[in-house]
């Protein structure tokens, strides 16, 4: 039987060593949030066979979810080289957005061409917290485009998260998340040990990061 598309991707993930466990010492994200799994997309590039699989999937989710889509975006950094690539399949231009405005020469902060009302998708490689996403939205709103979604290869399904896309109003879709990801992982039995500290912080990561300082 062929595992559904979120369960596949998340074999992949795990295979490529994307997903790392560290709960004697956790991973302190970006947001400030402690984790003791870590998601790091950015080994996708790495891999042709699995690359491949995966883009072709984010251009697939695109047509069936955003069809409308005119212009693929890349939040940056991780973001770049999936959109680049799923921009090249659906054969559409393709942009990328930074966090700030560079400091020198043009000082752009979206990269490419942007005529104004064009309905853009944006490509991110995972989506936490969602403010990275939802701040490259933003920065596209203001410079006259039409967000009509986002699209992740991984969610961590967060509550923070979920919160910050149902306050924006943005659609957003991902190809696996934290529970096909856990429910994969699980099927090996030296992880069985970890089951309920995932299942602890995923409930509430706020509080289970105040709980290690």
């Amino acid at each position: 039987m062929t595992l559904p598309v979120s369960h596949q991707v998340a074999q992949i993930l795990l295979e490529m060593q994307a997903v790392s466990l560290s709960p004697e010492a956790p991973y302190t994200w970006t947001s400030g949030l402690k984790s003791p799994i870590y998601c790091d997309n950015r080994l996708i590039m790495s891999f042709p066979k699995q690359r491949s699989f995966i883009e072709e999937q984010l251009a697939s989710r695109i047509q069936t979810a955003f069809p409308q889509v005119q212009v693929v975006a890349g939040v940056a950094t991780a973001g770049i080289p999936h959109a680049s690539m799923v921009a090249q399949l659906l054969d559409l231009p393709l942009i990328y957005v930074r966090t700030d405005a560079k400091k020198h020469g043009k000082k752009n902060q979206i990269e490419g061409r942007l005529p104004e009302h064009t309905k853009v998708v944006l490509v991110e490689d995972l989506i936490s917290t969602g403010k990275s996403v939802l701040q490259a939205a933003k920065t596209l709103e203001e410079h006259g485009a039409e967000v009509i979604g986002c699209v992740a290869i991984f969610n961590y399904l967060l509550p923070v998260g979920k919160a910050a896309f149902a306050e924006a109003g943005y659609a957003y879709t991902s190809l696996t998340d934290y529970e096909a990801l856990v429910q994969q992982a699980l099927l090996k039995e030296e992880l069985q040990p970890f089951r309920t500290l995932l299942e602890n912080w995923h409930l509430d990561p706020e509080a289970w990061s105040q709980g290690i300082e």
